[in-house]
């Protein structure tokens, strides 16, 4: 019953197509050739009304040429150059209209005729008096469909009859077709061989057509669609058969040959997924199969009835015709490939010999002046960059479909895009470039960058991280350090030191000699510390109350400046007290009478008594 069904839903199509064919033909062809093909006819009723013009001339001058007398040469004379006259104006508008028809060949499309195989006979390009060419096409069509029809169709009544300015092709007494001069040349031909050419087709489609629509190629052509079927329906029972013996074999002999994807301690599948994996692969190789099959029955089938055959064509194209494209595409592509292969490996033998010539210089062996190791390796990175970005340049115009409107749109906008979401970070690029070049620090340096103060542990083209003496990773944008103020605490260590320094106030009451031999003192008992230069003491201001004194020391260990301080400070502390100097508050004052110092009870001495109130009482007499 399904099969009966199909056949049916064939020979529906069959009654439905013509007309469905006609249509998006006309349509598609309206559409592309409207233009080209109306300048070209009216090109054409311009020569035309010219040759009618030269016709009626002619006719005149050979009527006039018939009536002279045998004695009237000199007027028998003027009568024949202007009939030579009008014989060459014929040809030279032959001349132009083929001129014309060879420009259009490229660029235009003719409305087709349709056979009675529903196959396309030949084309129509001009207009015959007021039918345009659509018209001519479709007339032609509807009438080869009407010889079709005949039951009594007789080929021999098909005939070619010639009249005053075209060809015409008959039977009976209905014109089929009329061929004109036009006609003839868009298909490089006379007017007789034009004709004999389109008889022949329109003569060949209605035999073939009636022959491959009798009751016996019908029932053949079923009989050959059942067999397509049962063998299809073979194929996939056999496919389906050994799926699910397959599946039986694996899932019984899984334990045997699965082993789990392991590395080490992480198991990347375990048997149960590689299971799961094989098993999908199966129904998906089983569906394939099931499409292969479908597809090669389907075009076979269509390709039966004749009036289907162009659907077979059509079902093969969809997926020959991209394997197709692919394949000249790659064919055509292999002469730029060998020429990006050599871009390519010429870049990188230079990119190469130039990083070789960087890395020279960063260790040392090459020395250019002015040019600091240190800015070996970025330089090489931007030199890098700037030849891949050439090598892309040279190789882009190779690419396949890169002078395309699509490719280049999408370059545009990922481009814009591009611009306009990375501002920000284009700064902080360029910003370390700068920084490379001011060479402010290296990796390692001890640094201070606004309130952050830490070893510089990564410099990069887009920030800078510190880790600072608490083990803080602090990322800073590289626009930040260049438009703020940078204080390296390394860069003079190791050759001049680093002056470590604090301040202490002391009172009045204690002489400042006294005070710098004891900030000295402390300072060379402070680990770190170099002795020499020896540390220093500068009296940096006198207060009301007290005067501040600066100790400055150096050391070689920038890095290790907090450790220093707390050992200074600790020094200072005991060095004061083991000296008998008090460190007070600035507005603390003691009042010695009666009062425990503020030093330390261990380093007082034992007899240390505090002193009482000393009062003095004068009585006046």
């Amino acid at each position: 019953m399904k099969l009966l069904l199909f056949i049916l839903f064939l020979f529906t199509i069959q009654n439905l197509d013509l007309s469905a064919q006609n249509d998006s033909l006309s349509t598609n062809n309206d559409s592309l050739n409207t233009a080209a093909l109306e300048e070209y006819n009216q090109k054409l009723n311009e020569i035309e009304k010219l040759r009618y013009a030269d016709s009626v001339k002619k006719a005149e001058l050979e009527n006039q040429l018939n009536k002279l007398k045998t004695t009237d040469n000199l007027e028998k004379t003027e009568l024949l150059k202007q009939l030579k006259d009008i014989e060459e104006n014929e040809k030279q508008r032959i001349l132009t209209k083929r001129a014309k028809i060879d420009s259009l060949r490229n660029i235009a499309k003719g409305f087709p005729v349709i056979g009675s195989m529903h196959d396309t006979l030949f084309y129509i390009y001009t207009k015959i008096g007021a039918s345009t060419s659509k018209d001519r096409a479709l007339n032609i069509t509807e009438k080869i469909d009407v010889l079709y029809e005949d039951d009594y169709f007789n080929k021999d009544s098909l005939l070619i009859d010639n009249s005053e300015s075209t060809i015409d092709i008959v039977y009976g007494e209905t014109i089929i077709m009329s061929i004109s001069e036009s006609d003839a040349i868009w298909y490089s031909g006379s007017l007789d061989e034009t004709a004999k050419k389109f008889k022949e087709k329109i003569l060949n489609s209605v035999e073939t057509g009636k022959k491959e629509n009798t009751i016996i190629k019908i029932l053949l052509r079923i009989g050959w669609i059942i067999l397509i079927l049962i063998i299809a329906s073979i194929l996939i029972w056999l496919i389906r058969n050994a799926y699910n013996k397959l599946l039986v074999y694996v899932n019984s002999t899984e334990h045997s040959w699965l082993k789990a994807l392991e590395y080490k301690d992480y198991t990347f599948l375990s048997t149960e997924k590689e299971l799961q994996i094989i098993l999908l692969l199966l129904k998906g190789i089983l569906w394939f199969s099931y499409g292969v099959i479908g597809y090669i029955t389907l075009p076979i089938i269509f390709s039966i009835f004749p009036f289907t055959r162009t659907w077979a064509t059509t079902l093969f194209d969809l997926f020959w015709s991209p394997v197709t494209n692919v394949f000249d595409s790659v064919i055509a592509f292999i002469p730029n490939l060998f020429a990006i292969l050599v871009i390519y490996f010429s870049m990188r033998y230079l990119i190469k010999f130039v990083h070789y010539i960087f890395n020279e210089i960063e260790t040392g062996k090459l020395n250019i002046t002015g040019f600091h190791s240190d800015w070996a390796l970025p330089t090489y990175s931007i030199i890098k960059f700037l030849l891949y970005a050439f090598m892309f340049v040279l190789i882009f115009p190779y690419l396949p479909g890169s002078d395309s409107n699509i490719f280049q749109g999408v370059s545009v906008f990922i481009g814009i895009l591009f611009s306009l979401g990375s501002s920000t970070a284009i700064s902080n690029m360029v910003a370390g470039l700068v920084i490379t070049y001011m060479r402010p620090f290296k990796i390692g340096d001890r640094i201070k960058i606004g309130d952050v103060v830490g070893d510089v542990e990564e410099k990069t083209l887009l920030v800078t991280r510190i880790k600072t003496p608490k083990n803080e990773i602090v990322t800073i944008p590289n626009s930040s350090v260049l438009s703020g103020n940078t204080i390296n605490y390394s860069s003079e260590t190791l050759e001049e030191g680093l002056i470590i320094h604090t301040t202490i106030t002391i009172g009045y009451d204690v002489p400042w000699v006294k005070m710098h031999e004891t900030l000295i003192e402390a300072a060379l008992r402070t680990n770190l510390i170099e002795k020499n230069p020896k540390p220093f003491v500068l009296q940096t201001s006198l207060e009301d109350f007290y005067v501040a004194y600066q100790i400055n020391a150096y050391t070689k260990e920038a890095s290790k400046q907090s450790g220093i301080y707390s050992n200074l400070h600790q020094n200072i502390q005991d060095v004061c007290n083991e000296n008998g100097i008090e460190i007070l508050s600035p507005h603390y004052r003691a009042a010695r009478d009666g009062n425990q110092i503020t030093i330390p009870s261990n380093y007082l001495s034992d007899d240390y008594k505090a002193p009482s109130f000393n009062v003095n009482i004068n009585k006046e007499k």
